[in-house]
């Protein structure tokens, strides 16, 4: 039985790398995206069996793909593709559903085996994946309710870290000091419940900052 594949990635030769290892397996790629926007809409046209998303794209990245499609198609698979092997992209992914986290420095059978049983209804997470981010998942509070609320700069940062930004991006990102990132993460951690930014950043995913 053919498995019919939506691929999203912003660079061409990622496109067609990929459709090249598709080639003489049981795994036809029937769409491609180069946005997440475009992704959730062949997502909703082309009603692929599995979604592979890079996680950074120009036109909304992967995981606001992976929200959306989730939202109208929760059955579908999706795997989300990446170059970073970042703990907080690993939690976010895991919290809105995704079917695994491929690197893209993976082998050829390694990708397709992910696809293959994500199209069976199967998870794709590597039990080291799965282990990183355990502690994350499971003590970061869903409630909404904080002991006190965040301040708009805080949620700027908040939504920065959740994006997997380190101290000096988000300073670069928001053009402000270091010193003063650094403080609002601690103010942030404090405030959120948990004590690192994978927790923070699934924190913020499940109550809708991201």
């Amino acid at each position: 039985m053919t498995i019919r594949l939506l691929i999203a990635d912003d660079h061409e030769v990622v496109r067609s790398g990929l459709l090249s290892l598709m080639q003489g397996t049981d795994i036809e790629v029937i769409a491609e995206a180069t946005t997440g926007h475009e992704a959730v809409r062949l997502a909703r046209e082309r009603k692929p069996d599995v979604a592979l998303i890079d996680i950074r794209m120009n036109g909304g990245d992967g995981l606001e793909a992976l929200e959306r499609i989730k939202a109208d198609r929760p059955d579908l698979p999706v795997l989300i593709l990446s170059t970073y092997d970042n703990p907080t992209y690993v939690a976010r992914a895991a919290a809105l559903k995704a079917s695994g986290y491929v690197l893209k420095g993976a082998d050829r059978e390694q990708l397709l085996t992910s696809i293959r049983r994500a199209a069976a209804g199967e998870t794709a997470w590597s039990p080291g994946d799965m282990r990183r981010v355990a502690g994350a998942l499971s003590t970061a509070r869903v409630e909404g309710n904080i002991d006190a609320p965040l301040t708009k700069r805080e949620s700027e940062v908040l939504r920065q870290m959740a994006f997997g930004l380190s101290n000096k991006e988000i300073a670069l990102a928001l053009q402000i000091g270091y010193e003063t990132v650094k403080e609002h993460v601690q103010h942030i951690l404090r405030k959120v419940g948990v004590t690192d930014r994978t927790q923070a950043a699934v924190w913020a995913v499940r109550n809708g900052l991201v």
